[in-house]
């Protein structure tokens, strides 16, 4: 089976269906190949946060811009992306924490980012059942949620009005012009683009990226209990660590009147199974923030595997080496947030247009990448 098209996109998780819809809105002849379902792998597990990010200068642009994108996107429809603005707390427990989150909060408002600092007493009045003790919050009213299966079907959906075909299939390597899959079939394309998160590393084995094991719960219908996603300042510190496994306090409460219980991370694990250990600590200092969180009940635990790239920024562009191959990957846990911005990003580049954002700063041509395995 031969099939032609302008634009082969491998991976229909978030980044891959909004880079689809972005490419059949210019107009192009877009096929995608799925191995398993629309909006699985790291799209299903993952917590589906619109969060502004600013670690460095790069990221706080590429979110930014992105929630933008997203707060478009979702306003036709808010019910069927399951979208809630319902802001971030940033907690500080202590006096140090707390300067810590004024120096954030100057950071977004330079940016033109709506947030403010709550003292002790407005942290307790927007959020009673947190533990007694801690100094105050930054609120960031801005973010919000989606259930990110739900928006990854709806952006395919979107680009398949526009006449493109999801195809369900394996790509095993990229051959010229296009990909081969595992039954032998070759799929032509003028450009792909290689969207499938860590299983990019398979198709191309020098690309920097590593496995970032993440666990993360949710419980029983317990409406009001948490009015805001409720992130600590370390956070921060642990997301975007190198090394180590790490745990944070992040709790999230769904439209449906659930909490979602995250989050950990654990470098370079690529299977499933859920550690134990590392779920009762995360579950353990979840309860430390929120106490009432021991009397609920946990209806499911599940893992996901984000792919971190050695900066924490992810690869979006042209492969240096591989003509008519882009790359959209390495987004790490921001996948949900930066999935609308990268689409755009991506599409500017291969259209030979004005990017939204400067292009170097995401290419995979930052890393040193050896030249001769793609020879």
């Amino acid at each position: 089976m031969t099939l032609i098209a302008d634009m082969l996109v491998i991976g229909a998780g978030i980044v891959g269906a909004a880079c689809a819809d972005a490419l059949a809105q210019a107009g192009l002849r877009v096929i995608v190949i799925e191995k398993s379902e629309v909006g699985g792998g790291a799209t299903a597990a993952g917590m589906g946060h619109l969060v502004v990010m600013n670690d460095s200068p790069a990221e706080l642009a590429l979110t930014r811009y992105s929630l933008h994108l997203w707060r478009e996107f979702t306003a036709q429809m808010p019910l069927l992306h399951e979208y809630s603005n319902c802001g971030t707390l940033w907690i500080a427990a202590d006096d140090d924490e707390y300067q810590a989150a004024q120096a954030k909060a100057s950071n977004l408002q330079n940016a033109g980012i709506r947030c403010e600092m709550l003292d002790e007493q407005a942290l307790y009045d927007s959020e009673p059942h947190l533990r007694a003790g801690l100094r105050g919050a930054l609120l960031v009213n801005g973010d919000a949620l989606v259930y990110p299966p739900k928006s990854a079907r709806l952006l395919l959906e979107s680009a398949q009005r526009l006449g493109a075909v999801v195809l369900s299939g394996e790509v095993r390597s990229l051959c010229k012009n296009g990909v081969r899959l595992g039954n032998g079939d070759v799929v032509s394309a003028g450009h792909v683009v290689v969207a499938n998160g860590l299983a990019a590393k398979q198709l191309l084995p020098e690309l920097p990226l590593r496995a970032k094991k993440g666990h993360l719960a949710i419980t029983d219908r317990y409406p009001g209990m948490v009015r805001h996603q409720l992130v600590e300042l370390a956070y921060i510190k642990n997301a975007h660590a190198r090394c180590g496994d790490s745990i944070s306090f992040n709790v999230q409460p769904r439209p449906t009147g659930q909490l979602l219980i995250g989050s950990s991370r654990q470098f370079d694990i690529a299977d499933n199974k859920i550690d134990h250990g590392m779920m009762s600590n995360m579950l353990s200092r979840a309860v430390e923030y929120l106490p009432g969180l021991q009397k609920l009940n946990v209806l499911r635990c599940w893992t996901g595997l984000r792919a971190a790239t050695p900066d924490g920024l992810p690869l979006i562009g042209e492969h240096p080496f591989l003509p008519r191959v882009s790359l959209a990957v390495g987004h790490e846990g921001l996948g949900i947030t930066t999935s609308l911005a990268t689409a755009q990003i991506l599409r500017a580049q291969i259209l030979g247009k004005a990017s939204p954002l400067p292009l170097d700063i995401y290419s995979p041509s930052r890393f040193s990448l050896n030249e001769a395995a793609y020879a």
